[in-house]
Formats: structure tokens, sequence, C-alpha cells
């Protein structure tokens, strides 16, 4: 059992560690179609913790009951953040993606109210009046230049008082490490975690915003 574990383990690190690798949009949006079924049970190898972080984010950062609180997941996947959110009380959800079979996925959950498909960066993104909007990512060294266009994508938002920073966590023991390259010292746990951080903002206006595409 134990070396059929092992084996499951060094798949699952393989392929998400060639996912990392690619940069071009087309290519990585076929990867994640291609990956959709899978995708729950191979972040569950990998011990993946973001979607409880995100939700641990929001419930230290909402003052109010949850239900009352519009929620707009960026990068939704296959719904897992929706799943957390929905067991500490969240119940109006939306959700966008650049996969259509990551969006089938979260779909078959029917925890989402409004699901969109959207090519993030390339057009613009939906959001809620006066709903929050939740992102993360990685901060291991194969995501840092995206990190860093994303956050420029952020601040635009922000100078043009379309969104409202509420906060940005950075935390350890994101997922297990894909390679012992991944692994920074000082931000990273020592049995083999990478980091990661959480975004939220609050949605400001009305009229739609620019978006950038996330990376898990």
């Amino acid at each position: 059992m134990a070396q059929e574990e092992d084996q499951s383990l060094s798949e699952v690190l393989a392929r998400v560690g060639a996912s990392h690798g690619i940069n071009d949009l087309a290519h990585k949006l076929h990867f994640y179609d291609s990956w959709a079924p899978d995708y729950d049970q191979d972040v569950a190898t990998l011990q993946y913790r973001a979607p409880r972080l995100a939700v641990d984010c929001l419930t230290q950062a909402l003052p109010g009951p949850p239900h009352a609180t519009l929620i707009l997941d960026v990068a939704c996947g296959t719904g897992l953040v929706a799943a957390e959110l929905q067991a500490r009380g969240f119940l109006q959800l939306h959700g966008v993606d650049g996969s259509p079979a990551m969006l089938e996925q979260a779909r078959a959950r029917g925890l989402y109210q409004q699901l969109s498909l959207c090519i993030l960066g390339q057009e613009p993104l939906p959001s809620p009046e006066g709903g929050l909007v939740c992102l993360t990512t990685r901060t291991n060294p194969s995501n840092l230049r995206y990190k860093k266009e994303l956050e420029a994508t952020l601040d635009r938002l922000e100078q043009a008082r379309e969104w409202e920073r509420l906060l940005a966590w950075p935390v350890d023991r994101w997922e297990l490490a894909t390679s012992k390259l991944e692994v920074v010292p000082g931000t990273s746990d020592s049995d083999g975690f990478i980091s990661g951080i959480v975004y939220l903002y609050r949605k400001q206006e009305v009229a739609q915003v620019e978006g950038v595409k996330p990376s898990d």
C-alpha cells in the first residue's frame, strides 16, 4: 500500500510540476481542461490547503454574517473554495474560470448561483456590486513572474478605484512542493511545502473591470 501511495504521489508531483512550466495561455487552459476530472484527487494528494486558507481569510475580514455576503471566486476551478465557503455559512457565490471543463466540475457541485467562462486578462472580469473578490496564487519560484504581473493588475484596479484591497495574506504550507527547487528557505515549511498568498478585495462599482488570469 505504501508503495502504491508513493507511486501515486510521484505521478501527481510530475503532472503538477509540468503544469507549473506552462506559460502559454492556450496550452495552460488545455492542460486544465484535461486535468479537470482528476483535479480534486490530485490536489488532495498534494495536501492542497488554499481553499481552507482563503476562507479563513474571508471569515477574519468580515464583520457581518457570512450568508449576507456575495463572493466572487476568481479562478474557481472545480469549486473547492465554494465547498469550504458553504460549510462556513457563505451562500451567495459566483465563480469564474477560463477552463470550460473546470467550470463543468464546479457546476456539478450545485453551490454557485452564477458561473462564467472568463479568459481572465483577456476580457472584463464579472464582479458583483459591493461584493467581495477572492484570489489566491502560489509564491514559489516558478510562479513569481505571474505573481508580479497579477499584483500589477490589482494595483491598477485599486488606482482606478474600482476595487478596494481589504488584505493580502501570505501563508506557508500551501501545498506540497513538486521539487526541492520550489521550497524557499524562510518562506516555506521544512516538510516540503510551498507558500502562497490570499488576496481579498471589495468591488466598488457596478461597471465591469479588467481581470487577470489567476494561477492555482
